[in-house]
């Protein structure tokens, strides 16, 4: 991630975006249930919308510097922070009632290791578990914002087919979100009923 992008994810303007564009929908998504896994949460400002309204939140981030100032940061909360690859996160399976990520994926550098990860992603949720996600669309503003990074981005019209391919259900897709930059999706991991959160 290059310093620029990785400056705005740690801004006021972006934790603004966050709660205004993009809690309402989160919440109106899915039901996340108890225990949340995030995948890439970087600097931690999704983390902190997360912790705030459900009871355990495990965050997964592969840069071990971002890992460690977020571990430090979020000690002695309901948040485990943990340096690892979410293609093999050595979780135990069928334990997530969500897993999400957002606006991570682009960053993983081709569209079959992004299935990697959804394949892991669909191993650790629970039977009935969901799938929540926010990406780029591929424009030419967020390319020019991703100079000299890696930027894979999702193809809206393909991604129902790669996750129903996988073994998930009730994919949703939809494009628009923040700056209309976005593709949002949810899917479910059939064979049971989500648990309701704790209020």
């Amino acid at each position: 991630m290059n310093d620029a992008h990785l400056q705005f994810l740690a801004s006021s303007e972006w934790a603004q975006m966050l709660e205004t564009e993009l809690l309402p929908w989160l919440l109106g998504a899915a039901d996340l249930g108890d225990d949340v896994l995030e995948v890439g949460p970087g600097p931690g400002l999704t983390t902190d919308l997360l912790r705030q309204r459900v009871s355990k939140v495990t965050a997964m981030e592969l840069d071990p510097d971002l890992a460690a100032a977020l571990a430090a940061r979020l000690a002695d909360t309901n948040v485990v922070v943990l340096h690892g690859d979410a293609t093999a996160s050595g979780l135990d399976a069928n334990r997530f009632s969500a897993a999400t990520c957002f606006s991570m994926l682009h960053h993983v550098p081709a569209p079959e290791i992004q299935d990697q990860v959804f394949v892991e992603l669909y191993r650790v949720l629970r039977p009935g578990g969901t799938l929540v996600a926010v990406d780029s669309v591929d424009d030419d503003v967020i390319r020019q914002f991703h100079e000299n990074d890696v930027f894979v981005p999702i193809d809206p019209a393909k991604l129902p087919a790669r996750l129903e391919a996988i073994g998930f259900s009730n994919v949703r897709v939809e494009v628009g979100g923040i700056g209309g930059y976005e593709v949002r999706f949810t899917a479910v991991k059939p064979g049971g009923i989500p648990e309701r959160p704790s209020r």
